[in-house]
Protein backbone atom coordinates (compact mmCIF):
# COMPACT_ATOMS: atom_id res chain seq x y z
CA UNK A 1 0.00 0.00 0.00
CA UNK A 2 1.48 3.26 -0.90
CA UNK A 3 2.22 5.91 1.06
CA UNK A 4 -0.31 8.82 2.26
CA UNK A 5 -0.66 12.10 3.46
CA UNK A 6 -1.79 10.46 6.97
CA UNK A 7 1.09 8.25 7.17
CA UNK A 8 3.53 10.81 6.95
CA UNK A 9 1.29 12.92 9.71
CA UNK A 10 1.24 9.43 12.10
CA UNK A 11 5.08 9.15 11.39
CA UNK A 12 5.69 12.86 12.45
CA UNK A 13 3.33 13.28 15.43
CA UNK A 14 4.28 10.07 16.99
CA UNK A 15 7.78 11.81 17.64
CA UNK A 16 6.27 15.26 17.83
CA UNK A 17 6.80 17.09 21.63
CA UNK A 18 3.65 18.88 21.27
CA UNK A 19 -0.01 19.24 19.08
CA UNK A 20 1.29 21.06 15.50
CA UNK A 21 -0.67 23.13 12.63
CA UNK A 22 -0.80 20.85 9.13
CA UNK A 23 2.11 23.54 7.94
CA UNK A 24 4.25 22.60 10.67
CA UNK A 25 3.85 18.42 10.29
CA UNK A 26 4.42 19.50 6.62
CA UNK A 27 7.72 21.05 7.69
CA UNK A 28 9.66 18.55 9.79
CA UNK A 29 8.11 15.42 7.44
CA UNK A 30 10.29 17.69 4.26
CA UNK A 31 13.01 17.51 6.83
CA UNK A 32 13.10 14.31 7.91
CA UNK A 33 12.90 13.12 3.79
CA UNK A 34 9.15 11.56 4.84
CA UNK A 35 7.75 13.73 1.90
CA UNK A 36 9.37 12.04 -0.67
CA UNK A 37 7.99 8.55 0.04
CA UNK A 38 4.44 10.29 -1.35
CA UNK A 39 5.07 10.50 -4.67
CA UNK A 40 3.31 13.80 -5.42
CA UNK A 41 3.63 16.86 -7.77
CA UNK A 42 1.14 19.16 -6.79
CA UNK A 43 2.43 22.47 -6.47
CA UNK A 44 1.11 23.20 -2.60
CA UNK A 45 1.36 19.39 -1.02
CA UNK A 46 0.97 20.92 2.59
CA UNK A 47 -2.74 22.05 1.65
CA UNK A 48 -3.30 18.25 0.53
CA UNK A 49 -2.15 17.17 3.90
CA UNK A 50 -4.08 19.76 5.68
CA UNK A 51 -7.06 19.08 3.98
CA UNK A 52 -6.21 15.01 4.57
CA UNK A 53 -6.32 15.68 7.99
CA UNK A 54 -9.73 17.68 8.30
CA UNK A 55 -11.93 15.47 6.38
CA UNK A 56 -10.14 12.56 8.50
CA UNK A 57 -10.87 13.95 12.08
CA UNK A 58 -14.37 15.17 10.88
CA UNK A 59 -15.72 11.83 9.35
CA UNK A 60 -13.30 9.35 10.69
CA UNK A 61 -14.29 8.46 14.91
CA UNK A 62 -12.36 5.58 15.53
CA UNK A 63 -9.29 7.51 13.20
CA UNK A 64 -5.82 8.01 14.48
CA UNK A 65 -5.90 11.25 15.40
CA UNK A 66 -7.54 14.29 17.14
CA UNK A 67 -7.82 18.08 17.32
CA UNK A 68 -6.95 20.40 19.82
CA UNK A 69 -8.01 23.49 19.72
CA UNK A 70 -9.15 25.76 16.75
CA UNK A 71 -8.16 29.40 14.85
CA UNK A 72 -5.46 27.65 14.49
CA UNK A 73 -6.59 24.44 14.75
CA UNK A 74 -3.92 21.52 15.74
CA UNK A 75 -3.30 17.96 15.40
CA UNK A 76 -1.96 15.42 17.54
CA UNK A 77 -2.54 11.76 17.72
CA UNK A 78 -5.53 10.04 19.79
CA UNK A 79 -3.23 7.22 21.12
CA UNK A 80 -0.99 9.97 23.06
CA UNK A 81 -4.03 12.14 24.11
CA UNK A 82 -3.40 11.45 28.02
CA UNK A 83 0.50 13.08 27.62
CA UNK A 84 -1.60 16.45 26.97
CA UNK A 85 -1.15 18.77 30.06
CA UNK A 86 -5.06 20.70 30.64
CA UNK A 87 -3.11 24.14 29.47
CA UNK A 88 -1.58 22.68 26.94
CA UNK A 89 -3.40 25.29 23.92
CA UNK A 90 -2.38 28.39 26.73
CA UNK A 91 0.99 27.51 26.27
CA UNK A 92 1.49 26.90 22.70
CA UNK A 93 -0.34 30.47 22.37
CA UNK A 94 2.01 31.88 24.35
CA UNK A 95 5.22 30.56 22.65
CA UNK A 96 4.03 31.80 19.13
CA UNK A 97 3.72 35.23 20.32
CA UNK A 98 7.49 34.87 21.35
CA UNK A 99 8.28 33.80 17.74
CA UNK A 100 10.39 37.17 16.24
CA UNK A 101 10.74 37.15 12.31
CA UNK A 102 13.09 34.33 10.59
CA UNK A 103 16.46 35.81 9.90
CA UNK A 104 17.47 35.44 5.61
CA UNK A 105 20.55 35.97 3.76
CA UNK A 106 18.67 38.00 0.67
CA UNK A 107 17.99 42.35 1.46
CA UNK A 108 14.17 43.24 0.68
CA UNK A 109 15.28 44.57 -2.61
CA UNK A 110 16.61 41.42 -3.33
CA UNK A 111 12.87 40.11 -4.02
CA UNK A 112 12.30 42.46 -6.99
CA UNK A 113 13.27 40.48 -9.26
CA UNK A 114 11.53 37.76 -8.37
CA UNK A 115 8.46 40.09 -8.35
CA UNK A 116 9.07 41.07 -11.87
CA UNK A 117 9.46 37.15 -12.98
CA UNK A 118 6.47 36.90 -11.40
CA UNK A 119 4.20 39.73 -13.32
CA UNK A 120 5.46 38.94 -16.44
CA UNK A 121 5.38 35.12 -16.59
CA UNK A 122 2.93 33.75 -13.96
CA UNK A 123 -0.20 33.19 -16.06
CA UNK A 124 -2.61 33.41 -13.08
CA UNK A 125 -1.81 36.89 -12.42
CA UNK A 126 -0.90 38.10 -15.65
CA UNK A 127 -3.64 35.99 -17.72
CA UNK A 128 -1.57 36.02 -20.77
CA UNK A 129 -0.62 40.21 -20.62
CA UNK A 130 3.00 41.13 -20.89
CA UNK A 131 3.07 43.34 -17.49
CA UNK A 132 6.64 44.71 -17.33
CA UNK A 133 7.43 46.40 -13.70
CA UNK A 134 9.74 49.41 -12.50
CA UNK A 135 11.68 50.02 -8.81
CA UNK A 136 10.84 53.05 -7.59
CA UNK A 137 14.06 54.14 -5.58
CA UNK A 138 12.76 55.26 -2.03
CA UNK A 139 15.94 57.32 -1.61
CA UNK A 140 15.45 59.88 -4.63
CA UNK A 141 12.45 60.87 -3.35
CA UNK A 142 11.74 64.11 -1.42
CA UNK A 143 11.80 64.11 2.29
CA UNK A 144 9.21 67.22 3.16
CA UNK A 145 5.46 66.61 3.37
CA UNK A 146 3.23 63.86 4.62
CA UNK A 147 5.08 60.94 2.36
CA UNK A 148 5.93 58.35 4.92
CA UNK A 149 3.87 55.66 3.28
CA UNK A 150 3.15 57.19 -0.29
CA UNK A 151 5.66 55.43 -2.21
CA UNK A 152 5.19 51.73 -3.67
CA UNK A 153 8.16 49.70 -3.86
CA UNK A 154 7.58 48.60 -7.46
CA UNK A 155 4.90 49.87 -10.13
CA UNK A 156 4.11 47.91 -13.27
CA UNK A 157 1.85 48.52 -16.44
CA UNK A 158 0.13 46.73 -19.40
CA UNK A 159 -0.21 48.00 -22.35
CA UNK A 160 -2.27 46.35 -25.25
CA UNK A 161 -0.10 46.82 -28.46
CA UNK A 162 0.82 42.98 -29.27
CA UNK A 163 -3.05 41.98 -28.23
CA UNK A 164 -4.73 44.58 -29.94
CA UNK A 165 -5.44 45.57 -33.59
CA UNK A 166 -3.86 49.22 -34.65
CA UNK A 167 -7.24 50.62 -35.81
CA UNK A 168 -8.81 49.65 -32.19
CA UNK A 169 -5.91 51.34 -30.25
CA UNK A 170 -6.35 54.58 -31.98
CA UNK A 171 -10.10 54.08 -31.63
CA UNK A 172 -9.44 53.73 -27.71
CA UNK A 173 -7.20 56.87 -27.57
CA UNK A 174 -9.99 59.30 -28.73
CA UNK A 175 -12.71 56.85 -26.16
CA UNK A 176 -11.47 56.46 -22.30
CA UNK A 177 -8.32 55.38 -23.04
CA UNK A 178 -9.06 52.12 -20.40
CA UNK A 179 -6.67 49.73 -22.27
CA UNK A 180 -3.71 51.25 -19.51
CA UNK A 181 -3.58 49.21 -16.48
CA UNK A 182 -1.18 50.60 -13.93
CA UNK A 183 -0.30 48.06 -10.75
CA UNK A 184 1.22 48.73 -7.80
CA UNK A 185 3.12 46.79 -5.34
CA UNK A 186 4.67 46.64 -1.65
CA UNK A 187 7.22 44.30 -1.09
CA UNK A 188 8.19 42.48 2.52
CA UNK A 189 10.17 39.87 3.49
CA UNK A 190 7.69 38.58 5.83
CA UNK A 191 4.23 38.64 7.54
CA UNK A 192 3.73 37.21 10.83
CA UNK A 193 1.31 38.79 13.46
CA UNK A 194 4.03 41.29 14.33
CA UNK A 195 4.08 43.15 11.42
CA UNK A 196 1.18 42.53 9.36
CA UNK A 197 -1.17 45.00 10.09
CA UNK A 198 1.68 48.43 9.40
CA UNK A 199 2.53 46.12 6.36
CA UNK A 200 -0.76 45.79 5.17
CA UNK A 201 -1.46 49.37 5.69
CA UNK A 202 1.41 50.82 4.27
CA UNK A 203 0.35 48.66 0.69
CA UNK A 204 -2.97 50.52 1.58
CA UNK A 205 -1.45 54.24 1.71
CA UNK A 206 0.90 53.65 -1.26
CA UNK A 207 -0.79 51.52 -4.00
CA UNK A 208 -4.66 52.19 -3.57
CA UNK A 209 -4.18 54.94 -6.37
CA UNK A 210 -3.39 52.31 -9.13
CA UNK A 211 -6.05 49.73 -10.93
CA UNK A 212 -4.58 46.92 -8.94
CA UNK A 213 -2.32 47.38 -5.69
CA UNK A 214 -0.99 44.41 -3.95
CA UNK A 215 1.37 43.40 -0.76
CA UNK A 216 3.99 40.89 -1.55
CA UNK A 217 5.91 38.66 0.86
CA UNK A 218 7.84 35.57 1.12
CA UNK A 219 7.35 34.04 4.53
CA UNK A 220 4.01 34.37 5.70
CA UNK A 221 2.71 32.52 8.72
CA UNK A 222 0.72 29.85 7.74
CA UNK A 223 -1.56 29.49 10.52
CA UNK A 224 -5.07 29.27 9.96
CA UNK A 225 -6.21 32.31 12.04
CA UNK A 226 -3.70 34.69 10.72
CA UNK A 227 -4.50 33.86 6.85
CA UNK A 228 -8.25 34.65 7.74
CA UNK A 229 -7.12 37.57 8.80
CA UNK A 230 -5.57 38.88 5.77
CA UNK A 231 -8.34 37.33 3.55
CA UNK A 232 -10.37 39.88 5.23
CA UNK A 233 -8.14 42.55 4.85
CA UNK A 234 -8.20 42.01 1.62
CA UNK A 235 -12.05 41.94 1.25
CA UNK A 236 -12.37 45.21 3.18
CA UNK A 237 -9.63 47.19 1.75
CA UNK A 238 -9.06 45.81 -1.83
CA UNK A 239 -5.39 45.38 -2.11
CA UNK A 240 -4.28 42.19 -2.68
CA UNK A 241 -1.68 39.91 -1.38
CA UNK A 242 0.75 37.99 -3.28
CA UNK A 243 3.31 35.43 -1.45
CA UNK A 244 6.16 34.51 -3.65
CA UNK A 245 8.47 31.42 -3.27
CA UNK A 246 12.19 31.51 -3.68
CA UNK A 247 12.24 27.94 -3.29
CA UNK A 248 9.97 26.82 -6.56
CA UNK A 249 9.51 30.22 -8.28
CA UNK A 250 6.77 28.76 -10.33
CA UNK A 251 4.76 28.09 -6.82
CA UNK A 252 4.90 31.81 -6.15
CA UNK A 253 0.21 32.88 -6.02
CA UNK A 254 -2.15 35.23 -5.38
CA UNK A 255 -3.00 34.22 -2.06
CA UNK A 256 -6.00 36.96 -2.11
CA UNK A 257 -6.93 38.86 -5.40
CA UNK A 258 -6.66 42.81 -5.58
CA UNK A 259 -10.29 44.77 -5.65
CA UNK A 260 -10.16 45.97 -9.51
CA UNK A 261 -10.47 49.40 -9.53
CA UNK A 262 -11.78 50.89 -12.88
CA UNK A 263 -10.04 54.59 -12.50
CA UNK A 264 -7.02 56.06 -10.83
CA UNK A 265 -6.60 58.42 -8.38
CA UNK A 266 -5.13 61.01 -9.83
CA UNK A 267 -4.24 63.47 -7.13
CA UNK A 268 -1.96 60.70 -5.52
CA UNK A 269 -0.66 60.08 -8.91
CA UNK A 270 0.37 63.57 -8.97
CA UNK A 271 1.57 63.76 -5.36
CA UNK A 272 3.91 60.75 -6.09
CA UNK A 273 5.27 62.68 -9.44
CA UNK A 274 6.53 65.80 -7.13
CA UNK A 275 7.88 63.56 -4.66
CA UNK A 276 9.85 60.86 -6.94
CA UNK A 277 11.69 61.32 -10.19
CA UNK A 278 11.62 57.43 -10.86
CA UNK A 279 7.90 57.65 -10.39
CA UNK A 280 7.18 60.47 -13.21
CA UNK A 281 10.00 59.08 -15.73
CA UNK A 282 8.18 55.50 -15.72
CA UNK A 283 4.78 57.82 -16.43
CA UNK A 284 6.45 59.35 -18.92
CA UNK A 285 7.93 56.18 -20.04
CA UNK A 286 4.68 54.31 -20.61
CA UNK A 287 3.09 57.84 -22.28
CA UNK A 288 6.32 57.09 -24.75
CA UNK A 289 5.56 53.61 -25.33
CA UNK A 290 1.84 54.17 -25.62
CA UNK A 291 1.86 56.92 -28.47
CA UNK A 292 4.89 54.93 -30.20
CA UNK A 293 3.21 51.93 -30.44
CA UNK A 294 6.38 50.50 -29.08
CA UNK A 295 7.22 49.45 -25.31
CA UNK A 296 10.89 50.32 -24.73
CA UNK A 297 11.69 47.38 -22.42
CA UNK A 298 15.23 48.83 -20.98
CA UNK A 299 13.22 51.30 -19.63
CA UNK A 300 11.76 48.99 -17.34
CA UNK A 301 13.14 46.07 -14.67
CA UNK A 302 15.02 43.46 -16.56
CA UNK A 303 13.54 39.84 -16.55
CA UNK A 304 15.82 38.10 -15.60
CA UNK A 305 16.81 35.23 -18.05
CA UNK A 306 17.58 32.86 -15.50
CA UNK A 307 15.37 33.20 -12.48
CA UNK A 308 16.61 30.10 -10.61
CA UNK A 309 20.24 30.70 -11.36
CA UNK A 310 19.45 34.18 -9.49
CA UNK A 311 18.01 32.63 -6.70
CA UNK A 312 20.73 30.27 -5.84
CA UNK A 313 23.54 33.01 -6.24
CA UNK A 314 22.09 36.28 -5.06
CA UNK A 315 19.35 35.23 -2.24
CA UNK A 316 21.60 31.58 -1.49
CA UNK A 317 18.36 29.56 -1.41
CA UNK A 318 18.48 25.97 -2.84
CA UNK A 319 15.88 24.93 -5.42
CA UNK A 320 13.42 22.63 -3.17
CA UNK A 321 10.11 22.04 -5.45
CA UNK A 322 7.13 22.37 -3.35
CA UNK A 323 9.19 22.89 0.30
CA UNK A 324 6.89 24.63 2.55
CA UNK A 325 9.16 28.05 4.77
Amino acid sequence: MSYSFLDLAYDVLKAATQPMIYQEIWKVGHDKGLTAKLGTTGKTPWQSLGARLYVEVRDNEGGKFIKVGSRPTRFFLKERASELPADAISKLEKEEGKKTEKKTQYHERDLHPLLTHFAYANPAFNRGRAILTKTIMHEKSTKSGYNEWIHPDVVGFYLPLDDWRPNVIEFNRLSDNNSLRLFSFEIKKGLSKGNYREAYFQAVSNSSWAHEGYLVAVDILQDDEFLAELERLASSFGIGIIQLDPADIDASRILYPARIRESLYWETINKLCEQNSDFEKFLQDVKIDFEGKKIHRSEYDAIEKDIVKYVQEKMKIEQGGGTLR
